[in-house]
C-alpha cells in the first residue's frame, strides 16, 4: 500500500511542473495584415499572332499551314524583328466546325483546320502600334491580342513584399500607440499572396475596324502594378 502512494506522489510531482507552465498567461501579442504595391516600367511587349489554314486532310492542313508560317515568319523579320524573337505558342489540327447559313443548310468547308500561334517579343515599346498594323495588312495571320512584361518579374514582387512590410509595421505602431503599449519582438511572418496586374490588350475590335497600319493606336502601359500582402506578428511589451 505504501508503495502505491509513494508512486503516486512521485507522478503528481513530476507533472506539477507541465501544470504550472500551463496555467502561465499566454503573451499578449499585436497581429496584422499589411499591403504593399509596386509599380515598374515595362520592358518589352509580347504579341500573339495566329497562321490558319484549311484542307480537306490532316496532312494537307498541316503542309498549307507550314507554307504560310514560313511567309508570316519572313514577312515579320522584315519589319525589324529577330528570328530568335519568335516563338511558337501552340500548334493543332482539328476537324473543322460545321457552319450553318440562316436558312438551316450547311456551309461545306474544309474538313480540317490548322492553327499556328506565334508570340512575337519586341522591346520598342513605342513602335508596336506600327508592328501591330502591320501584321493587320498581312492576309496570312490574324492578330490575337498584345501584353506587357518585365525581364526580372520577381523584383516587382519583392518590392510589392517590401512594401506590405513597411505597412503592417506602421499599422502595429499605430494600434501600440493608441492602446499605450509597446512593440516587442517580432514572432511570426506569414506570406500573402504576390500579384500581377499586367495589362491585357484585346486588339479584336479595333482590328476589325482598321484600315491600314496606321489606324492601329496602341499605347504602352507607363507602368505595371505588382501587389502583396503579408501577415506580421509582434509581442505586445509593456505599456509606454
Amino acid at each position: 500500500m505504501r508503495l502505491v502512494t509513494l508512486a503516486a506522489l512521485a507522478s503528481l510531482a513530476l507533472a506539477s511542473p507541465a501544470l504550472a507552465q500551463s496555467d502561465t498567461p499566454r503573451q499578449p501579442t499585436i497581429s496584422v495584415m499589411g499591403t504593399g504595391e509596386a509599380e515598374l516600367k515595362p520592358d518589352f511587349a509580347r504579341i500573339l499572332v495566329t497562321v490558319a489554314t484549311q484542307a480537306e486532310t490532316v496532312a494537307q492542313a498541316a503542309s498549307a499551314n507550314s507554307a504560310a508560317t514560313e511567309r508570316v515568319l519572313a514577312r515579320i523579320q522584315s519589319l525589324g524583328i529577330p528570328k530568335e524573337d519568335i516563338r511558337t505558342a501552340n500548334f493543332q489540327v482539328f476537324q473543322t466546325p460545321q457552319e450553318m447559313r440562316p436558312d438551316g443548310t450547311q456551309v461545306k468547308v474544309p474538313k480540317f483546320s490548322a492553327h499556328h500561334q506565334l508570340r512575337i517579343t519586341t522591346r520598342d515599346l513605342d513602335g508596336v502600334g506600327r508592328l501591330a498594323g502591320e501584321i493587320l495588312a498581312s492576309g496570312d495571320m490574324t492578330f490575337q491580342s498584345v501584353s506587357f512584361g518585365l525581364d526580372r518579374q520577381e523584383e516587382g514582387g519583392d518590392k510589392a513584399r517590401e512594401a506590405a512590410v513597411r505597412d503592417a509595421r506602421r499599422q502595429a505602431e499605430v494600434y501600440a500607440s493608441a492602446a499605450g503599449v509597446s512593440l516587442g519582438r517580432l514572432l511570426e511572418i506569414k506570406d500573402g499572396s504576390a500579384q500581377i496586374f499586367e495589362p491585357q490588350q484585346d486588339m479584336r475590335m479595333s482590328m476589325a475596324m482598321a484600315k491600314g497600319p496606321e489606324s492601329v493606336p496602341i499605347v504602352p502601359p507607363a507602368t505595371i502594378r505588382y501587389t502583396a500582402n503579408v501577415q506580421l506578428v509582434w509581442e505586445m511589451a509593456g505599456r509606454q
